[in-house]
């Protein structure tokens, strides 16, 4: 029986390239079987290295020619408001560590607006909403992702909800602009809480020491205004990949290595 939402386990590997494996594994299992009646599976995608290192081993893992791409289809759960060919935007590197190297339809390849796609940050994030709801579902006027991956930063954040600002609380849209970001770039377009905890399984994927007393705060159940990733759960399964230097606070009754 797969846990209840509030319930969150840990699987931890030794290296950050471990965890990488482990989630590629992971995903390309759960995207099998996701699809494999025809269905359509909606992901969405996070930044940063450890993002590209997940995608470098998704595109190299022996599973993913087994996989149907057509039937899958890729968001992003916050975006650096940037020029496109900006090394600073999500897109861009994903498409580098994955999208380029598997056969996905262009249409399945939900972008954010960059910076120089004519649109303002305010424009941009309505946009989005918009294309989200074109995929909808009865509840809600958004996909429910089979998996959303999350990164969390030392200071907790996820996406671009950052501690003890007001658009970690928003319940009211799916999409917001974010400026004076306290990480830079100071302008970004983010999902909200409301979207992300509709997931069937959110996976926060993070490494290093730096991270431990964040991902501590997350599991020992923080709030999530201090603490956003505390506030990140799956509707299925939530789930923490990290490595051993990331776990030294890791209670040992949330670890589940058979994940």
């Amino acid at each position: 029986m797969e846990p209840a939402l509030a319930d969150k386990v840990v699987v931890i590997e030794s290296t950050s390239a471990a965890v990488a494996d482990r989630v590629a594994d992971r995903f390309l299992t759960r995207v099998k079987a996701r699809t494999r009646n025809g269905r359509i599976a909606h992901v969405a995608l996070t930044g940063g290295s450890m993002s590209g290192t997940v995608l470098q081993a998704i595109a190299q893992h022996p599973k993913t020619p087994l996989i149907d791409w057509s039937l899958v289809h890729f968001w992003w759960g916050d975006e650096r408001f940037v020029p496109a060919g900006d090394d600073d935007r999500n897109a861009l590197q994903a498409r580098r560590a994955l999208l380029d190297r598997i056969d996905v339809p262009a249409e399945n390849i939900h972008e954010m607006a960059a910076a120089d796609g004519g649109l303002t940050l305010d424009e941009a994030a309505v946009a989005y909403a918009a294309e989200l709801a074109r995929f909808g579902t009865d509840d809600d006027p958004w996909p429910s992702f089979a998996v959303c991956f999350l990164g969390v930063g030392a200071d907790g954040h996820v996406a671009s909800l950052f501690p003890d600002r007001i658009e970690v609380t928003v319940a009211d849209a799916a999409v917001l602009p974010v400026r004076d970001s306290p990480k830079p770039p100071a302008e970004r377009i983010t999902l909200t809480r409301p979207v992300i905890n509709t997931s069937k399984r959110v996976w926060l994927v993070l490494t290093g020491a730096d991270k431990a007393s964040a991902l501590g705060l997350a599991l020992a159940g923080a709030s999530y205004t201090n603490v956003p990733a505390a506030g990140a759960k799956g509707r299925k399964r939530t789930v923490f990949f990290v490595d051993e230097a990331a776990a030294a606070e890791v209670p040992e009754d949330l670890i589940d290595q058979s994940y």
